[in-house]
């Protein structure tokens, strides 16, 4: 049985990222890290759009506001000393009609509120910016920009490793046990491991960690698949960057856009569907006790309750083509069906309230000798490198 000072479960990006930050502070902390798959970053991580966000969107004073702007600075600083390919490419967030102006405005509001380089456009700059772009009105960030989130990952683990972290893969947790002033974490495949602190990131199964630690959730994860497209080469000059419409203010997600990913790809997407899995990349993976429990689950049927209109629209998105292809058409009318191939999607742990209110900021709780990420979405892997410094300033604080 191995001895741990500190014992992270989850090879995602805010877990390496917090086994790294610790590293750097006090480099003697005896650490493990725990993760199911054989890799790290096999889920969210794996399939993120790869977006350096600027934090325009979120709620100033908000976690994610905070955490995303010192974040991103966090992640730049990263990659360039660890030689990694990024590119801070701008993006356009644009009103394709009237109507919208109002939620564009507010947009850039928070935008100046969090101190994001931005600029109101007219539709000549528009142009300019992206060619084939339609709007009335748009919002420049010049900031924004792209990166390879799994390569990042990679690097974080081989880094931690050479600060002496032990990263046991392969090592599903099951069972938490309190043992006198330690935890004794086993794994499915027999392993034990005691530590005297526990921190879990493990993302879409971050409630059921949660509850394995001892503690009884705020919020249960749904998960949503997000599907994509992707251009086909001769189709990239329709987008140059980042191209996203205006938000549905009455809808928890940002709607179908565009993104060129740093190895010059180009993605569209995504749609928000519900997921038979929580690790349903395709619409063929069933897990029925994960549907069941997400069917069932009171938090969800009043989400869906509120947000069916839209609910149906996704799905319809999900099962015609054409209809994803007319969403894409509002930001870039020139866009054909024969300009798109199927690319891999992603599922988004949405921590959701038994009231059916999803969980819009970052949410982590500690219990006793347990730091748990119970709700880390989009833009955690911008912040990831904060996040992982805030958790070690908890972990620091209460030893």
């Amino acid at each position: 049985m191995a001895k741990f000072d500190v014992i992270i479960i989850g090879g995602g990006i805010v877990g390496l990222a917090t086994m790294y930050r610790l590293l750097q502070r006090q480099p003697e902390t005896r650490v493990a890290l725990l993760e199911k798959e054989t890799l790290v970053g096999q889920h969210q991580t794996g399939h993120n759009s790869g977006v350096l966000h600027s934090g325009i969107y979120y709620q100033p004073g908000s976690k994610k506001a905070i955490n995303c702007r010192l974040g991103k600075l966090a992640m730049e600083e990263f990659c360039r000393e660890q030689e990694i390919p990024f590119d801070i490419c701008g993006k356009v967030i644009v009103a394709t009609d009237e109507r919208e102006l109002p939620a564009l405005e507010r947009i850039f509001e928070r935008g100046q509120q969090n101190g994001v380089k931005c600029e109101r456009i007219g539709p000549e700059r528009l142009q300019e910016l992206e060619p084939h772009a339609a709007g009335v009105q748009a919002i420049h960030v010049p900031e924004a920009g792209i990166v390879d989130y799994k390569r990042v990952a990679s690097r974080m683990a081989k880094l931690s490793r050479e600060l002496g972290a032990t990263l046991h893969l392969g090592h599903r947790v099951d069972k938490i046990e309190p043992r006198g002033d330690e935890l004794v974490v086993h794994s499915a495949n027999g392993a034990e491991h005691t530590t005297r602190w526990l921190i879990t990131c493990t993302g879409l199964q971050s409630d059921r960690t949660a509850k394995l630690s001892g503690i009884v959730p705020p919020a249960r994860i749904v998960p949503f698949r997000g599907e994509y497209y992707q251009l086909v080469p001769s189709a990239y000059h329709l987008c140059r960057n980042l191209i996203y419409p205006v938000p549905d203010p009455n809808f928890p997600f940002l709607g179908v856009h565009f993104t060129r990913m740093i190895d010059g790809q180009v993605e569209c997407g995504p749609n928000a569907v519900l997921a038979f899995a929580r690790e349903g990349y395709r619409k063929s993976d069933i897990n029925l006790a994960d549907l069941t429990e997400s069917l069932c689950y009171p938090g969800f049927q009043k989400l869906a309750l509120k947000y069916w209109r839209m609910g149906l629209s996704e799905m319809w998105r999900s099962a015609s083509k054409r209809a994803f292809v007319s969403a894409l058409q509002r930001l870039v009318p020139a866009i054909r069906s024969e300009d798109l191939l199927p690319a891999p999607a992603g599922v988004r742990a949405q921590a959701v309230a038994a009231d059916g209110t999803m969980v819009d900021d970052f949410l982590i709780l500690t219990h006793e000798h347990v730091i748990n990420v119970c709700n880390a979405p989009s833009p955690a892997a911008t912040s990831s490198l904060n996040i992982g410094s805030s958790i070690v300033d908890c972990l620091l604080k209460a030893q």
